[in-house]
């Protein structure tokens, strides 16, 4: 069992920066896929980015590349999703996810097994 904890959403302009992160209770951090998805009001959960267990491979939805950037820290057992240059249309809660271990670096839902409760990112106009 793996237990998310996300934090450093707010609100913030357009424009501006905020970088999430996600705390993963558990010993064997580094053999999880880690990702990061966003819903909106009213709309479907949609894939933002994900990072292999060891940081190398990293794969990211065409609405963010260039401006938001996963990182991880395993011997801290935490995931960072930087967001640069944030728009409006970037307002969603953003949930943590883990994949099952040593499993594939998946971009929709099902391929992860742990859920964070999401954090607010508000963009303003």
């Amino acid at each position: 069992q793996v237990q998310l904890v996300e934090s450093g959403g707010g609100l913030v302009q357009a424009g501006g920066s905020l970088r999430l992160s996600c705390a993963a209770s558990g010993r064997t951090f580094s053999s999880y896929v880690m990702g990061w998805f966003l819903q909106a009001p009213g709309k479907e959960r949609e894939f933002v980015a994900a990072i292999s267990g060891s940081g190398g491979i990293q794969r990211y939805a065409d609405s963010v590349k260039g401006r938001f950037t996963i990182s991880r820290h395993n011997a801290k057992n935490t995931v960072y999703l930087q967001m640069n240059s944030l728009r409006p249309e970037d307002t969603a809660v953003y949930y943590c996810a883990a994949g099952p271990p040593f499993g594939p670096i998946a971009t929709t839902g099902s391929g992860y097994a742990y859920w964070g409760q999401g954090t607010q990112v508000t963009v303003s106009s």
